[in-house]
């Protein structure tokens, strides 16, 4: 069926195919959208330039991964992460419904650069890229899955392109990001708001002083965008079931290629309790660890200090340490740097186990590094501290006094120590507490204290109902709920709803 230019709508019959069964993903609707419409020869051009060349760069992965990169793309470029069922309408957005085939070449070339930059980050193990130490340093990135990052890493390969930083100085960047996520796997930090820090994170870099402003972005950030600390990861990395961990494996392999030029595949070796996973423990190895056995082994079992590598696991299974030790292919015999410092050790006792946690803690430190700038360092770096309350004051409300005062400064209590990061701002109508944006606005009244809760409405769980829905309505401060807080004895029932707001911020 030929189409007839100026009466048909080619666009509107394409995408009515979904609901004919004939399902088009993102990259289709994107693909028809930017080519139709526009004369014959420069369809041809347009594809032949650009589209065609993206669908070779991807090669087998197009299907699976050209949403996810005009994802990240538009991710980096509007500053919103769209959903992956929603690309192709936000690509339309962005491109403000235009045809114009100079404004659509240039979209199109703009996206074809960015393809380039996100093979060589997402599939570095197809050769996209070059730099050996670049590919690998990407290539363990992926083992953590850190695919929120990958807007950030698409915007610091296009400055590395364009000569704001050196190749060592790009594969230093995506070894600070490898630190920063995997810090936080260790140390159980929530990792539901990576994508966001993520997607702002290029607007806290200043090109001139890239690392440097980099590390400061990284080493500002509290709570719960912390970059763990050196003795918070360092307790975790020694103390934690690292065994049962996703990542065990990515973990051996980071600790025992480090620093060396003739890499271990460790995929080909077993994963190797030194201390045996049996619950029924020889006399041998209860003898070796003491009366207090069956703790050390639920303790420290799973711990870094107790894993290592080995290319004989059947025939070490639950033998004495001795035997382990000094065998064919034992510990003293093993290639494995890992087997190092257990093939020093006399006993395996729980100190011993203790002793190599420590020592591998230590030189995790050197693999994920955390940024240590100085306090001289740091200051530029820092927001200008503006007054606690801005320009207004609490003394401006004139029903902040009495009980209704000790009740705003019992509420705020509570509030504040829902997390460090917490803070407050004075305006003009409202008292406003939040992380990134308001999450409760307090307006004083007489009576009591208003409260405007800013999440979904639908989205409480109020079985006391009571909440107000306020959408529509004309009200200060922000948020679709309301609730009145007017005495002392509500102050449990209000805080639950306080908490759901915070919480729904922290998440979205």
């Amino acid at each position: 069926m030929a189409l007839e230019r100026g009466v048909d709508n080619p666009q509107m019959i394409f995408e009515s195919m979904n609901s004919t069964g004939l399902a088009l993903s993102q990259a289709d609707l994107i693909r028809n959208y930017v080519l139709m419409g526009q004369e014959p020869k420069t369809q041809a051009r347009l594809y032949e330039h650009y589209w065609f060349p993206m669908e070779q760069l991807f090669g087998e992965h197009y299907a699976n991964y050209f949403d996810w990169f005009v994802r990240d793309y538009l991710t980096l470029k509007t500053g919103h992460i769209p959903r992956i069922d929603g690309v192709y309408a936000s690509y339309k957005t962005f491109l403000k419904d235009t045809k114009v085939p100079a404004v659509v070449e240039e979209r199109l070339r703009d996206l074809h650069r960015y393809a380039g930059y996100y093979v060589r980050i997402v599939l570095p193990e197809a050769n996209h890229e070059a730099d050996v130490r670049l590919r690998r340093a990407h290539q363990d990135l992926l083992e953590l899955r850190a695919d929120t990052a990958t807007p950030f890493l698409l915007e610091v390969y296009a400055d590395y392109e364009d000569g704001h930083l050196t190749a060592e100085e790009h594969e230093q960047v995506v070894r600070l990001i490898e630190a920063y996520v995997f810090r936080r796997v260790v140390c159980g930090i929530p990792t539901n708001s990576l994508n966001k820090t993520f997607a702002a994170l290029g607007r806290l870099v200043r090109k001139p002083q890239y690392l440097e402003s980099l590390y400061a972005a990284f080493q500002l950030k509290d709570s719960y965008r912390r970059f763990p600390t050196d003795a918070e990861f360092k307790r975790e990395f020694q103390d934690r079931d690292l065994y049962n961990l996703r990542l065990r494996n990515y973990i051996l392999d980071r600790l025992e290629n480090f620093g060396r030029k003739e890499r271990v595949l460790v995929d080909e070796y077993t994963i190797e309790h030194i201390l045996p996973q049996n619950e029924n423990l020889s006399k041998a190895w209860r003898d070796e660890l003491g009366p207090e056995w069956r703790r050390i082994q639920e303790e420290r079992l799973h711990t870094i200090g107790n894993l290592t590598l080995t290319g004989y696991n059947s025939r070490l299974s639950d033998k004495p340490f001795a035997f382990k030790k000094t065998v064919e292919g034992g510990f003293a015999d093993s290639p494995i740097r890992l087997n190092a410092g257990v093939a020093k050790e006399a006993q395996w006792t729980e100190d011993a186990i203790k002793r190599r946690g420590q020592t591998l803690a230590t030189k995790a430190l050197k693999i994920w590094v955390a940024p240590a700038l100085t306090d001289a360092q740091l200051t530029p770096y820092r927001e200008p501290e503006a007054a606690a309350d801005g320009e207004y004051k609490l003394e401006q409300f004139n029903f902040l006094t009495g009980e209704m005062g000790d009740l705003f400064h019992a509420f705020q209590k509570r509030v504040l120590n829902l997390d460090a990061t917490v803070k407050q701002e004075v305006k003009k109508l409202y008292i406003a507490f939040k992380l990134d944006t308001n999450f409760v606005d307090v307006i004083p009244q007489k009576s009591r204290l208003r409260l405007s809760l800013n999440l979904p409405f639908e989205e409480i769980r109020d079985p006391r109902n009571l909440c107000k829905d306020v959408r529509g309505l004309g009200r200060w401060g922000n948020g679709e709920a309301e609730v009145g807080l007017a005495s002392p004895a509500d102050l449990d029932d209000a805080m639950h709803l306080v908490r759901q707001a915070y919480e729904w911020q922290l998440e979205n």
